[in-house]
């Protein structure tokens, strides 16, 4: 077993709360146990351009409360060339760097799997999406955070509704997973959700807004950005055909999802997370993603996150039928 000295985090993908708080536990770790960390700026990016910094105790300060991620993040297309992984694994050599870290999702997990697997480097993944559709996983750093933002927005948007007795279509973040809507429609009291996962009879649902306007309710309808309709703007154009738009508003809450200080649950679980990684390199072990799993801390093959995700709780959408009865 190789000794780890030398061990470098780096953030990819969507940012998402709790990303600094996993920073933090990566490098403080490190400074219990004597090993020298190292931040990678720009995902990475910055492996392949040399841009690693050296990071200590006092360098993840007060960092833990704050959203976003302080070494930056992006999506590196060039990092499928061979030729650019050839570069970032000399970059990483002349460091002497002997073990990498991961906050991101699926596709920054296969990037780094095959980056481990050509040039030998330990690698630990840890979940960083929003979005909730890791395999492997119960949880991701900064669900709960989006999940709240998004609470508190429908909220505030249903104040709105209530007052004018119209109809809100919220369209919420997921790419092509409905995990994020159909967990906030339950926890809102959304009368009805829109997710890839659903195939939707749009017949069923025009006839639904249809009562909630005759009767003079207001109702709020989650929309994943990814639905199979296409979104909260293509929902709307298709329900205005039966002159419904008087009564009818979208709001596309996009990025102020990722944003903000992380709640309790991404703290925690970052922290837990970091500093788990962190000791799986020190025990010698590569190509691992750190999860929960019915409450637990669980160490899997990273492969694990390439398989289709499937959602648990898809028995949510009975209960908001049945809760909106009108």
């Amino acid at each position: 077993m190789v000794k780890v000295q030398n061990i470098a985090v780096l953030t990819s993908g969507g940012d998402s709360p709790g990303m600094n708080a996993c920073i933090r536990a990566v490098v403080r770790s490190c400074v219990y146990h004597k090993l020298n960390a190292f931040g990678v700026v720009d995902g990475f990016n910055g492996l392949i351009n040399d841009n690693l910094i050296p990071m200590g105790y006092d360098d993840v300060s007060n960092i833990l409360q704050r959203g976003g991620t302080i070494l930056g993040t992006a999506r590196c297309k060039e990092f499928h060339d061979p030729a650019f992984r050839k570069t970032a694994f000399e970059n990483l050599k002349k460091r002497n760097i002997d073990g990498l870290v991961i906050i991101g999702g699926d596709g920054s997990f296969k990037g780094a799997a095959i980056f481990s697997e050509e040039y030998n480097i330990p690698v630990i993944g840890i979940p960083g999406s929003i979005d909730n559709d890791i395999s492997g996983t119960d949880y991701s750093i900064g669900f709960d955070t989006a999940m709240n933002t998004i609470i508190h927005a429908v909220d505030n948007i249903r104040d709105t509704a209530s007052s004018h007795h119209r109809v809100f279509l919220v369209e919420v973040m997921g790419n092509n997973s409905g995990v994020l809507a159909l967990n906030t429609a339950v926890s809102s009291g959304a009368e009805e959700v829109f997710m890839p996962e659903k195939k939707e009879d749009l017949l069923e649902i025009k006839e639904k807004i249809d009562r909630a306007v005759h009767a003079n309710k207001s109702s709020i309808i989650i929309v994943s950005e990814g639905d199979q309709v296409g979104g909260a703007k293509e929902v709307f154009n298709y329900l205005q055909e039966f002159g419904l738009a008087d009564k009818l508003r979208v709001s596309i809450l996009g990025h102020i999802q990722r944003g903000g200080s992380p709640s309790y649950l991404d703290r925690l679980y970052a922290t837990l997370f970091g500093e788990q990684a962190v000791a799986c390199l020190i025990q010698g072990r590569s190509n691992l993603m750190i999860g929960v799993l019915d409450g637990q801390v669980v160490v899997s093959d990273i492969s694990v996150s390439q398989k289709p995700y499937e959602i648990k709780n898809m028995h949510y959408l009975k209960l908001i039928r049945k809760l909106s009865v009108y």
